[in-house]
Formats: C-alpha cells, sequence, structure tokens
C-alpha cells in the first residue's frame, strides 16, 4: 500500500472544503492509505494541480461559482489524460442525472454526511490504487 493517498478537494465555499476534510479524516476506511488534500478555490488552480499529477482522486463542489464542479468534471475528463476519478459534490438528490451527464464517478450531496461521504470517497480510492497497481 502507498504511504498516503492524495485528494484534490475543489469549492470556492472554505466550510465545504472542511466538510470534505472532516468528513474523510485522516484515512476514510482502513483499507486505503492516509490522504492528505490539496485544496483548490479555483478552476485555474485545479488545472495547474492535476498537471502537476499526484492526484489520486478529485472532490469537486458542484454548488462552486463561476466554475461548478459539473462543468468542471466533464472539462477535465476531456483534457486530462488519464484523468483521477471524480467525487462530485451536488445540492440535492434530483441533481444525480447531471452527476451522471458530467461523468463523475460517484455524488453525494451537500452537507456532506461523513459516513457517506467517506464510504465513497474510500470506494474511488481502491479503485484508482487498484488500476495504478
Amino acid at each position: 500500500m502507498q504511504p498516503t493517498a492524495t485528494v484534490l478537494v475543489y469549492s470556492d465555499d472554505a466550510n465545504t472544503r472542511e466538510q470534505v476534510r472532516l468528513a474523510a479524516g485522516r484515512r476514510p476506511a482502513a483499507d486505503v492509505p492516509p490522504v492528505e488534500f490539496v485544496e483548490c478555490a479555483t478552476l485555474p488552480a485545479v488545472l495547474t494541480a492535476l498537471d502537476n499529477g499526484g492526484i489520486d482522486v478529485c472532490v469537486l463542489d458542484g454548488e462552486t461559482a463561476p466554475a461548478g464542479g459539473m462543468g468542471v468534471c466533464r472539462q477535465i475528463k476531456d483534457e486530462i489524460f488519464r484523468c483521477p476519478p471524480v467525487l462530485l459534490l451536488i445540492g440535492r438528490p434530483q441533481d444525480a442525472w447531471l452527476a451522471t451527464w458530467s461523468r463523475a464517478d460517484a455524488a453525494v450531496t451537500l452537507p456532506v454526511e461523513p459516513v457517506e461521504f467517506a464510504d465513497a470517497l474510500a470506494a474511488l480510492l481502491r479503485s484508482r490504487l487498484c488500476v495504478q497497481s
């Protein structure tokens, strides 16, 4: 198992980024490595972090403005070679079809529910780390 996994968190709201960090904890499940976070509040910061490499999973806030997480997800799936899996934070359950349109790998609703979020994040980490092995 690798020593840590890197999770990019994109939201213009510092409280949302904090909710994500707290819900994930240091390790979202016993069978995945501890996580480190790269926080981004703007689309250029997301693109720079992904270009630099080393991101294992992206968590994107669908409610971020002006570049919402759904559009950012679709963009990075088109533009980033071997794009990491994306966990999309959506405002309401009815927006799940938009998460599908954006090609997100998973979606959870806001506000972040810790157990649901940690389970979704751990599943994406398992899939990413299994593929990289």
